[in-house]
Parts: C-alpha cells; structure tokens; sequence
C-alpha cells in the first residue's frame, strides 16, 4: 500500500505523519509507543487500509518529528491538529503502549472526536495507583539516569519483543535518541496517570495484552480496567510488550474483527 507523507509546523514541530488506504472510507488512527515510531506499523497499515482510510504519525520527539521536547498534553493537540487538516471530525483511535495513553486523554477530553478505540498492551490512566505504583514511579527517574544507555536500550527490548527482528526494528528508532529524550518520553507519559474512579470511556473499545507483558503496572492495570469498563481483555498468547510484533497474525484478526464489526 502507498502512503503519502505530510508534514504539519506546529508549536516548533515538524510532525511528520503518513496517510493511506480505502479513499472514502473511515479514518483509522495509529499511534506507536513511547521511544519508537511509525514504523510498528508497518506490517499492519497494509491490512488495515484495504478497508479503511488510514493515518500513522511520528508524535514530537520521535522518529522524524524531531528535534523536539516530548510533552503528552501537547501530543495530544497535535493529534487533534492532524484530525483538523485533514477535515476528519471523528475517527477510530489504535495505540500501542504509550500511545494508547495519548488516545485515552484525547477520548476523555474531547469525546466527540473518537468513534472507537482499540488499545495493546497500554496501561490504564485512570486507575488509582498503589503505593508501589508510587513509589517505583518516584524511583524510576533517578534509576533511569544511572543506566548506561546502551543497557537501558537492550533492557527495554527484551522486554518488548521475542524475535530479534522485531527488537532491531524497535531499536531503529529508539538509537534515534539520546538518553536525556529517551529518560524524558519516559517520565512526561507517566504524568498523565491519576484516578478518575466515576470516568468510563463509552465508545467501542478493544483492549489486547500479550500474555508475557511485563513492563510497568500493564499486567495488573489492563484487567481491572476491562472490569471496570465493561469490555473483554483479550490476551494475545506468546506475545511480551509489542504483541502487534510477536503475534502478528492473531493481532490483525482481532484488530480486524473489531474494526469491521464497527461498520456494520
């Protein structure tokens, strides 16, 4: 499938984003984890915009929508402006770890511009944390500041994905940093967790976890979260952090049955 790259100037950015597909059809929004970029999605946009019209980014501070300082809060207006140029009022939100973070503050700020929401191995922005959550979120800082980069960079792909593939195509994009972004994107997304126990998100949603996930508060979050809103957690077998790489095939399926069953 050929995607068409743009760019967008906006707040001393250049985001670089790449739209495709089914022309017409409804928009599908993909948005990559936190220190990679657009490039989890290649396996996947092919699929997807047989019957959709799609949209993938590189969010600021990554990938090529760099140099830049990373803030979630003004990520998420720059998503709202990719929405706005392209003149799309609503549309499917896809996001992976870090970027399903992003899309949970776009739904629950602005509501009227999300149609339906699929999230993969994401934690839960609402849930109210634990004195543990606390306290290796207090910790993780100055911990992170005392790796070698390097051994922060394979420690993180380990836990990311199986295959060694798919870890050097993670590892493409994260060498693109340096440490003190690398540290920074990882701390600044952790701000946007707080507990909003009355919130629940109404649209469609879809949340998939790996069965190996292992990173962060993920494996204990993503459950009560399904609870809390009503909806199944599908776990996805064989699969750590980037599911969408270590299972492709049972991902697409369930990423596909859910977005053809929306327009039905």
């Amino acid at each position: 499938m050929d995607l068409t790259e743009n760019i967008l100037e906006r707040n001393g950015c250049t985001l670089h984003f790449w739209t495709g597909g089914k022309v017409g059809a409804p928009l599908v929004v993909f948005t990559h984890g936190a220190t990679v970029d657009h490039h989890e999605w290649d396996a996947t946009l092919p699929l997807v915009g047989e019957h959709f019209r799609v949209l993938t980014w590189d969010m600021r501070g990554h990938g090529l929508s760099r140099p830049a300082m990373f803030h979630l809060a003004e990520a998420v207006a720059d998503l709202l402006a990719l929405l706005d140029r392209l003149e799309v009022r609503e549309a499917t939100l896809v996001g992976h770890s870090m970027g399903g973070n992003l899309h949970q503050e776009v739904v629950f700020h602005h509501p009227e511009r999300v149609k339906a929401l699929a999230m993969l191995d994401c934690t839960w922005n609402f849930k109210q944390l634990s004195a543990s959550d606390k306290f290796w979120l207090k910790l993780a800082d100055p911990i992170f500041k005392l790796y070698p980069y390097k051994t922060l960079i394979n420690q993180s792909l380990a836990v990311s994905a199986t295959s060694k593939e798919s870890q050097e195509l993670l590892r493409k994009s994260m060498q693109l940093l340096s440490k003190e972004e690398y540290v920074h994107i990882l701390m600044d997304a952790s701000l946007c967790l707080r507990y909003e126990p009355d919130y629940k998100i109404t649209q469609p949603l879809l949340l998939m976890i790996g069965d190996k996930e292992a990173t962060g508060n993920i494996r204990k979050a993503m459950p009560l979260w399904a609870k809390h809103d009503g909806v199944e957690l599908v776990v996805i077998p064989k699969a750590k952090h980037a599911a969408n790489l270590d299972q492709p095939e049972k991902f697409h399926k369930y990423l596909l049955d859910f977005l053809q069953h929306l327009e039905k």
